[in-house]
Order: C-alpha cells, then structure tokens, then sequence
C-alpha cells in the first residue's frame, strides 16, 4: 500500500508558521464540549457513535479528571468549574468494583494530586488519599512488586503476571502523596516496587516486558523502550529529580547506559531503540512506534540532548510516512508493522521538551505539521477519533482521555510563551499531570 502524498506535511527545515495557542484552545474546547455534550459524568467519548464508554461497572470521570490540569493551564475559568463540580460532587470510590491499578493511578491519582496543587481545594487531596489507600493493598506480593489489579472495597488483587511500567511508574503519585500527608507509607511501597524491579535486571542492566511479582521471575525477556516498559524509564528519572533520590539517580545512570549500549540502533540514516535480548542484548526486532516516541523527552530530561535530537528527527520521519505516526513500523524497512493511531501524546511531548531545552523553532514547525495532520485526520463533528490505520485514515469510535490530558496539553505548552508555564518548577508525571517539585503556598 502506497503512502499518501505528504507535500502538505512540513519539513521542519523550512519556514513554516507555528500554531497560536487560542488555535490549540479552541481544539481543546471542540473535544471537550463534545464530551460535555454526550459522555458527561462518563469516563470517555465515543465521538463517532456519539455517546460514552466507561472502563468498569460505574464510571470514575476519568476524562474530566485527566483534562482539569489542561483546563486550569489554558484559563478556561468556566469549564475548570463545571469540571471541579463533576468531580466533587459524584467521584465515590467506595465501590465494590474492580480497577487497574496503573491506569488508575496515572490518571485519577495523578489528575487529583495536579488538581489539589493547581486550584487548592483540600477536597482532592482527600479523595486521593481514600483512592491511594484502597489501592495500596497491590503492593503486599512476596517481592514487593504491584498485581495489576485490585477492588476498591474489599481490596483483593489479582494478577500476578506483569510488567516493568506497571511495577515502576507510581513513585511520582505516591511520592508526593507521602510528601502532602506526612505518611511514608505510600512512597516506601512505590519505591520498594522499584528497587525491586531494578534488582532483577540482567547482568547486562536491562529489564525483560513480563515478569512474574511473587517469584520475581522473567516471563518475557524482550526489552525495549515502548508499551510495558517505557514509563519505568522515566519514572526512575522524575522520581530521582523529584525527590533528589540518591538510590534512584544510581537506578536512572545505570539503566540509561545500558539501553544506550544495547537498545539503541543505527539505521535507516538515523537513531533508534529497537528490540533486543535482554541477557544477551542481541538484536531481535527493528522496531519503533507511536508509543515509544516518549523517550526523546526522557533523553532530554536526562541531559543527552543530542541522542535526544536524533531521535526526535527518526520520531518526526516516522510520522510522516504516512502523515501521522503508526503504533509500530520496522524502522529498518521503513515498513508499518501496527498500522493504527491511538491518538498517542508521545511524539508531541518530546517535541515541547527538546524545544524547551533548546529554544530551537523548528521543534515548533514539527509541532505545527504534528497539529495540523491530527486535526485534520482525526477530528469529528463531536470531538477526535483514533484511526484504525495510518495508512487508510479510517476512523475508530474512540478518543481516549490522555488525548485532553496530554495531547492537548503538551501542544498548548509548545507553542505557548515561555512563562506561560514554569516547567522547571514541575515534573510532569506519564499522564501529563503537572507535580510540584515543592508545596506550593
């Protein structure tokens, strides 16, 4: 299957016009009235069919949680209203009912905590407390590590089979729910989860995708930097930055060298991270995609502003391929192996970093192709959808909440002024949600 012509798409050497943020806003506010009109008190849109889904028995407003942050940043004074009134009027966790306890924790407690730091209201450090304490009960395996899931009532768990980023991407939520409280409890049992993690790597330093948290043993012994990893890596950054963690910092430097050393890969005229061994570190798969386009931004975190680049220049030629970025392509044929696109924030997030950290413009012209492509590909009468295949642009009945909570924001950030947000002040957790790097007061 052939690409579509792509003369439309930018090249981030040439002069290109950024987008305004009132032009971001006003997208925002299409995707939100669209919830507003069809889903409200649901956790997600539907924008094809026009109604809702909602991820358990009862809904938990995961999008007007996920999207609060992105309101209060924009000033849009009325809708941070409408939506603070949802939240503390109908959010109940006391529900005989079952969660994933990452999802749960990226998007509620790290949109509650976001919540409380921005608008002040006590009411949503106390239903982060009541949700973290429900869920708390994921980390008491033998090895320390969470189960994927657990009931918010009677507190059972299950699922023993998991992943490093649902093991190693809650130290930013329950970090600073310890920091708030006074109780330590919360981030001992995150970090327990990690250090653990950390201690199973292979004598070459890296972590497989699927491990076992009672035998802490090695189900799945690929590694990479995409879906079921990614967010480990940067969680051991933004937690050691956070709370200047001397044991995470040594975590973070170890880890990042030996991904250097034996994920990334030279091909296709660039940088990338492939898929490879993880004891061995030969190379199993050439491939890349949507979700791993995060990792420029974690490089960049870390200081490697030039691995950083390259990366971002593969990111930004992946994407227009086919005019916006498919969740997998072998980057050594340059060929789509997942065609679909999930709305994913990633590829936007790393272009808000490398230009915060470089104030080069062309960061914003890829910003600009980014935007303009999304929203004229995805955009419906009701909001934004997925597509099922880059390389067909066929829709799917879904926008996802990270799209309000990170694509938006992080797009609105890059073409923002400067002092419109103060990012050294912040660390953004794997949901976008802003997290104080000390109590604001």
């Amino acid at each position: 299957m052939s690409a579509p012509p792509i003369s439309h798409f930018d090249d981030p050497s040439a002069s290109a016009a950024t987008v305004s943020p009132d032009r971001v806003r006003a997208e925002f506010l299409h995707a939100w009235n669209g919830y507003k009109q069809y889903a409200w008190g649901h956790d997600a849109l539907k924008p094809l069919s026009k109604t809702y889904s909602d991820w358990n028995q009862a809904p938990l407003l995961i999008t007007p949680i996920d999207a609060f942050d992105t309101i209060i940043l924009m000033g849009l004074t009325a809708e941070a209203a409408e939506a603070k009134d949802l939240i503390l009027s109908r959010l109940d966790f006391d529900l005989d009912m079952e969660v994933q306890h990452f999802e749960t924790a990226i998007r509620i407690l790290g949109g509650l905590i976001a919540a409380q730091q921005l608008d002040g209201d006590t009411r949503f450090l106390e239903l982060a407390i009541d949700l973290a304490d429900r869920m708390l009960p994921v980390f008491d395996s033998n090895t320390g590590m969470p189960y994927r899931f657990v009931n918010l009532k009677t507190h059972r768990t299950r699922c023993r089979f998991t992943n490093p980023a649902e093991i190693g991407t809650n130290i930013l939520e329950y970090g600073t729910l310890s920091r708030l409280t006074g109780d330590p409890k919360y981030f001992n049992a995150a970090k327990r989860a990690m250090v653990s993690l950390y201690r199973r790597r292979s004598r070459i330093g890296l972590v497989g995708t699927m491990i076992d948290v009672e035998t802490g043993g090695w189900l799945v012994k690929d590694s990479h930097v995409g879906g079921r990893i990614d967010s480990y890596y940067e969680y051991l950054l933004k937690g050691a930055i956070l709370f200047d963690d001397p044991e995470l910092w040594a975590m973070w430097h170890d880890t990042i060298a030996a991904v250097n050393a034996h994920v990334a890969d030279e091909a296709s005229g660039g940088l990338w991270y492939g898929h490879v061994n993880m004891k061995t570190g030969k190379r199993r798969a050439t491939v890349f995609g949507a979700l791993y386009a995060f990792f420029p931004a974690v490089l960049a975190l870390g200081g490697d502003l030039d691995r950083a680049a390259r990366l971002e220049d593969s990111c930004y030629k992946m994407w227009r391929l086919y005019g916006t970025a498919p969740e997998q392509l072998d980057y050594k044929a340059m060929k789509v192996v997942l065609g679909s696109y999930q709305l994913r924030p990633e590829v936007i997030e790393s272009a808000y970093y490398l230009y915060h950290y470089t104030s080069d413009e062309k960061y914003r012209r890829m910003g600009a192709t980014f935007f303009n492509s999304l929203v004229e590909r995805c955009k419906t009468d009701a909001g934004f959808a997925a597509l099922a295949d880059v390389r067909t642009g066929v829709k799917t009945d879904a926008m996802e909440s990270y799209f309000l909570a990170e694509v938006m924001k992080y797009f609105y950030l890059l073409f923002a002024p400067p002092q419109a947000f103060d990012f050294d002040k912040a660390v953004f957790n794997t949901e976008a949600h802003p997290i104080w790097k000390k109590s604001r007061g």
